[in-house]
Order: C-alpha cells, then sequence, then structure tokens
C-alpha cells in the first residue's frame, strides 16, 4: 500500500488519470441518477394510466353484465362473473398482464350466497386496506401499489385497482383488477444496468482518453527529467531531443540553451577551481623549503637571545612565533587543499575518545591557562570507544578547545560526551562573549572571524572550524554550533560509532540544557 501511495505522488499522469475518472464519476453519477429517475417516473406513469384506462374498461363492462342479468337465477349469475373474471384477466398482446378478484363489501349483510372469487387462486387478503377503505368512502375508482399473494411464499409487485359493483340480489361488492408489475420492474433493471454498464464503459474511455493525452504531455515532461537528472549527476553534455514545433519544443529549446550555459559556466568554474586548488597546493609546497632554512636560522637566533639586547632578543620571540604561525597556516592551506581536491582519506582505528579529550586538554594547556577559570569534562562512562581517524579527531577537539579559550574571557569551559549504541557526541561549551544569529550562519567559513582584531592578537588562522567541520563530514558525523552574545558558544560534534556510518540521533542537543530557545545549525 506504501508503495502504490508513493508511485501515485511521483507520477503526474496517475494523478491527473485518477483526478478525471473521479470526477466523470461524480458527472455520470449524476447524470445517470436524473436519467434513471426520469426513464423510471415516466415508465411508471405510462403503466399507470395504461392500466387505469383498462380498469375502467373491466369495471364498467362487468356492471354493465350484472345489470342486465337481474332476471337470472344465482347460477347464471355466477357463470357471469365467472365469464368476467376471465374477460378480465385475458390480454391482448398490448395489454398487462392482471388478476381479477372480487370480494364482498364489509357493509353488506350476509346471504346465503356468495359470489366471491378470484383468478388463479390469488389470495383476497393481499388487496392492501387503504383502497379498501378509500372505496368504502368513495364510488371513484381508487389505486394502491401492493404484493398479490398467491400463497404463503409466492407474491409479486402489483397494482392493484377497484371500485364498487352491485351484484342484483346479493348487494354492493368490491371489484379489483391487479395488474402485475414485473414487466415494469424488468424494464426499469434493464435501463438501471443499461446505465450502470454505459457508465463504467464512458469512464473508462474517459480514463483512456486521459491517459492517451497525459502520455502525450508526460513523455516528454518525464524525459526532461531524466535529462534533468543525469545533469546533476555530472553529464553535462545532455539534451533533449527536439521532434515538433509545440509548446513543449519551446521548452526543449529552452532547456538545451539553458544546459548549454551551465555547463559553460560549471566548465569555467571548475577550470578557475583547479587553477586555484593548483596555486595553493603549490604555494603551500614551495613555501616549505625557504619556511624550514628560516626556521633553523631562527631557532639559532633564538637560541642565542639570552646574549642580544633586550629589543633583538624580542624580535627573535616574535620571529619564531610568528613562524610558527606561518607553519600552521601552510598545515591548514594544505588540508583544505586536500578537501577541496577530495583526496582527503579516513584512516579509522579504535581508540577511547575520553583519553583522547583528555589527552588534547592537557596538551593545550586549557586546564592550567589563565584565559579560563576551569575545565571540566562529564561524561555517562569512564571508557568510550569509536572506531574513527585519530589524527583527525584530535585535530577537531583542539580546535574546538582553542576556539573555546579564545573566547571563554576567563569563565569556565564544560565538556559533555554522550554516547549511544551508534553514536557518540562532545560538547564545548564556554560562557564568553557567545555569538549573534549572523554569526552561526558564517561560522564555519575559512577565514572569517567573528572579531577580527582580537582574533589577529592570539593567532588564529581562520580555518580551524572550517577544517573541524571537514573532518566531521569526512566521518558522516556533523558539527554543530549554538551561540548568544553574553551567553557563550557550545559546539557538539557528533560523530558515528563506526566511521562511515549514519548517524541517527543527536545526542546531544546543540542548545545548552539551561537555555531554551530555537537551535540554529550548521
Amino acid at each position: 500500500m506504501t508503495r502504490l501511495r508513493l508511485a501515485f505522488q511521483r507520477s503526474l499522469g496517475a494523478k491527473v488519470v485518477t483526478s478525471t475518472v473521479l470526477l466523470s464519476l461524480g458527472v455520470v453519477w449524476l447524470t445517470g441518477s436524473a436519467l434513471y429517475s426520469r426513464l423510471s417516473d415516466g415508465i411508471r406513469s405510462t403503466n399507470l394510466n395504461s392500466s387505469l384506462a383498462e380498469a375502467r374498461l373491466a369495471f364498467f363492462n362487468a356492471q354493465y353484465q350484472l345489470l342486465i342479468s337481474q332476471g337470472n337465477t344465482v347460477e347464471e349469475r355466477k357463470k357471469i362473473l365467472a365469464e368476467i373474471v376471465v374477460d378480465g384477466t385475458t390480454q391482448g398482446i398490448k395489454e398487462q398482464p392482471r388478476e381479477v378478484l372480487i370480494v364482498k363489501t364489509p357493509t353488506t349483510k350476509t346471504s346465503k350466497v356468495s359470489y366471491e372469487m378470484a383468478s388463479n387462486n390469488a389470495l383476497s387478503e393481499s388487496i392492501p386496506s387503504g383502497v379498501r377503505n378509500r372505496i368504502l368512502k368513495d364510488s371513484t375508482l381508487q389505486y394502491e401499489y401492493g404484493r398479490l399473494q398467491y400463497s404463503a411464499s409466492a407474491s409479486i409487485d402489483s397494482l392493484f385497482v377497484g371500485n364498487r359493483i352491485n351484484i342484483p340480489g346479493a348487494g354492493r361488492y368490491e371489484m379489483y383488477v391487479v395488474f402485475s408489475l414485473a414487466s415494469q420492474g424488468s424494464t426499469i433493471q434493464l435501463i438501471q444496468n443499461s446505465l450502470f454498464v454505459t457508465g463504467f464503459a464512458l469512464i473508462f474511455l474517459i480514463a483512456l482518453i486521459t491517459w492517451l493525452v497525459v502520455r502525450q504531455v508526460v513523455r516528454p515532461v518525464r524525459e526532461a527529467a531524466s535529462v534533468a537528472k543525469q545533469f546533476t549527476q555530472g553529464e553535462f553534455d545532455l539534451r533533449l531531443p527536439i521532434s515538433s514545433k509545440d509548446e513543449l519544443a519551446t521548452l526543449a529549446i529552452s532547456f538545451n540553451d539553458m544546459a548549454a550555459s551551465i555547463e559553460q559556466q560549471i566548465s569555467r568554474l571548475e577550470n578557475l577551481s583547479r587553477v586555484q586548488q593548483r596555486f595553493v597546493s603549490d604555494v603551500s609546497h614551495e613555501l616549505r623549503t625557504p619556511l624550514t632554512t628560516l626556521r633553523m636560522a631562527s631557532e639559532v637566533i633564538y637560541n642565542h637571545r639570552t646574549t642580544f639586547e633586550a629589543p633583538v632578543a624580542r624580535s627573535a620571540e616574535l620571529l619564531v612565533a610568528q613562524l610558527d604561525r606561518f607553519e600552521r597556516l601552510l598545515e591548514d592551506l594544505l588540508e583544505v587543499s586536500r578537501f577541496d581536491a577530495e583526496v582527503a582519506v579516513l584512516e579509522p582505528v579504535e581508540f577511547d575518545l575520553i583519553a583522547l579529550i583528555k589527552r588534547s586538554v592537557h596538551d593545550l594547556g586549557v586546564d592550567t591557562d589563565e584565559k579560563t577559570s576551569g575545565v571540566s569534562t562529564k561524561s555517562d562512562n569512564s571508557v568510550v570507544t569509536v572506531k574513527a581517524d585519530m589524527r583527525r579527531v584530535e585535530r577537531i577537539m583542539r580546535n574546538l578547545l582553542s576556539n573555546a579559550l579564545d573566547h571563554c574571557d576567563g569563565t569556565p569551559i564544560e565538556i559533555q560526551i554522550k554516547s549511544t549504541d551508534t553514536e557518540v557526541a562532545v560538547g564545548v561549551r564556554d560562557f564568553g562573549t557567545g555569538l549573534d544569529e549572523s554569526s552561526l550562519i558564517r561560522v564555519f567559513d575559512r577565514f572569517w572571524r567573528a572579531d577580527p582584531s582580537r582574533a589577529r592578537v592570539r593567532g588564529g588562522t581562520g580555518l580551524g572550524l572550517s577544517i573541524a567541520l571537514e573532518d566531521a563530514r569526512l566521518h558522516n558525523g556533523e558539527l554543530d554550533a549554538w551561540g548568544r552574545p553574553g551567553k557563550g558558544a557550545h559546539f557538539v560534534l557528533t560523530l558515528p560509532r563506526n566511521a562511515g556510518e549514519a548517524i541517527l540521533s543527536r545526542p546531544i542537543k546543540p542548545t545548552p540544557e539551561d537555555f531554551h530557545e530555537e537551535v540554529f545549525y550548521q
């Protein structure tokens, strides 16, 4: 059922055909109902008028024969009544099948001779009481629909038409001509079945025609979607075929022109990107040789700084510090060039994440740095084992801790570790200057700094968080950021237990537990 629903949602043709069929079904049902009602009412009306005309003739004939039988004996009168019943039930080619019943009126005095009789053993008890009551009150012809019974189990839908008759020497009787509605019901049923069959055939033809028309429209759209999908996958030389001069051909021409323009732009950007990546990589490599020479010379000068005058000694210290910063910048640029070239690879091994975090804190001297009032580490478990690239995870933690140390402004730094069966998460929280909404959007951009003047004093390269995000996503993980001005910042690293697997949840939410507001994701 789910597959059928998804296929319906993804198919324009199925939606159009289904909508057309449903609308056509409503129209056909309304039209068929109105037509059936008019036809059935017409047939019933015609049948009623014809039946009443035949019944009047039968009543007139019966009353006439009874009038001229006044001098006859009882047996002769019964014979006349029997002939009236036989004549009443005998129909011609165009006449309807009917039965005749003669019953005594309840108000008639009891007589020794009974003239009650009925054709084909029809039961007088089946005469509707309503029509009998009306005949007692009114001498005009009366009728009512009901079921004529022949036995306890046999009955048919019928029209009862009755009137009074006077039998000489016996008093008032009632005569009923009962017309069978079986033929009328068959005709109405035939009309109903014909309308059903015609309606379903019409709906099928409408669906077929709609499907053929939609197919002519959907096929080019589907081809365009297929070409567009392959185009997004890198096959930029694909174009839509043009075989007509209608609106779809105009769409195909516009699409092909757009694809050609996009292909040219992508080719230009790819060439520019390759040149840029090659330039960064070449410059970074070429600078290593003179940097090594400068490093060796600066170390010689730095080691003899005690023999220099104070300004020269200070210059030697600044030279070594700036060379360290320059070397870190080159390493970061080389790493960025690897990410851009998509040649960065993972070397996953199993290790204890908590031990790695503690080692990073110790190596950076965060717990003893005067910029923070202390570092606290909280974890649900004493050991959290993951299979990941240890070097990259350690670099992520160093970048997050360095960032927290640069912006904590003397406030404590909190590190939280949570794990599930499939993910591990590490949250690094500081309570310093924090980040506003505009900064959260760009915090992972390359060379971007929330406070450029202070960042220059601390000596950051502006690439740490960007590289940390790339390292996290290389593991198929994620790095989220939260911050508020004056409330600090919170960076959350989420990694799968096994590098490359999908993360199914976020054990640590970017918004700290002590702060309730919307979450901003990178």
